[in-house]
């Protein structure tokens, strides 16, 4: 079932212009990079915390979140195992503990591909996660109905797509409530899942959503697709896609990019051929 990557390692700081921000993401897996360390994932799972989280000991730091480059014996990206491990107890993942691949797309803004995105999903009998920003939501209703209505599920990717753990406890909340009760008093729906903006985050920041009834989940794969006017090449970004499959595997995908919308349905195809299938 694993799908053996043979790509060179590359590390890429690039501008997050889908979002407007900037963030550094390190991409790809090599043979040169496998950890021998077998870690098992956390066991988080789509929950929310019964108990709430006592705020008064945890750091204030920023972290920003990177998988990494290194791979275990099952080219599990190993920052995505040790996330897991350090910040499991705060409701937050990176990876899930299975072996099913789960797709997610971050909704900066409509660029004029989530339907077909929507299209290919539908075709293939494929769900994925959307984390939109209040701003999308407010003015795509059609799509958002569309995620809600095939089964998908819709993330909070928060109103202002502030860093949070810049934040005060009362911003952080807002960030997250306020978005969470415009989708219950619009679209009848509740969000369970938060990404944070930039991938940026601190224990306090984690501890903050988790007591807003939210689950963190950030990713175990992404890559450069998010430049509208600096697309990836699609052979290239179909390979690297595909070599990267891994179980449990969280991809982060941004739904401007034409390069992944064009290659959606073929990734799938392949990574089905691979042994794998979709959460």
């Amino acid at each position: 079932m694993k799908i053996r990557n043979c790509m060179a390692l590359i590390c890429a700081v690039v501008a997050l212009s889908a979002c407007g921000r900037t963030v550094i993401v390190r991409e790809g897996n090599s043979s040169e990079g496998t950890s021998s360390a077998v870690i098992e994932p956390v066991a988080v799972g789509k929950k929310i915390a019964k108990e709430k989280i006592d705020l008064s000991g945890l750091s204030h730091d920023k972290v920003g979140y990177g998988q990494g480059v290194l791979v275990d014996e099952k080219n599990r990206t190993t920052g995505a195992l040790d996330f897991n491990a350090q910040y499991g107890k705060l409701n937050a993942k990176a990876i899930n503990n299975d072996d099913k691949i789960y797709l997610t797309f971050d909704q900066g803004y409509e660029n004029g591909y989530t339907e077909k995105i929507l299209d290919v999903l539908k075709e293939k009998k494929v769900k994925a996660t959307f984390f939109l920003l209040q701003d999308y939501a407010e003015k795509n209703p059609e799509l958002v109905k569309r995620m809600i209505d095939e089964g998908h599920i819709v993330g909070n990717h928060s109103v202002h797509h502030y860093s949070m753990p810049t934040l005060g406890q009362a911003e952080c909340e807002s960030e997250i409530k306020d978005f969470h009760k415009y989708m219950e008093e619009n679209y009848d729906y509740t969000m369970t899942v938060f990404r944070p903006p930039m991938g940026e985050f601190s224990e306090f920041s984690l501890g903050v959503t988790a007591n807003c009834g939210y689950e963190t989940e950030l990713w175990s794969f992404a890559y450069a697709d998010w430049d509208v006017n600096n697309q990836p090449d699609e052979g290239q970004a179909l390979e690297k896609l595909v070599n990267a499959a891994h179980p449990g595997a969280i991809y982060l995908l941004h739904s401007v990019s034409k390069t992944n919308t064009d290659i959606l349905g073929d990734f799938i195809d392949r990574v089905r051929a691979g042994g794998f299938e979709f959460g």
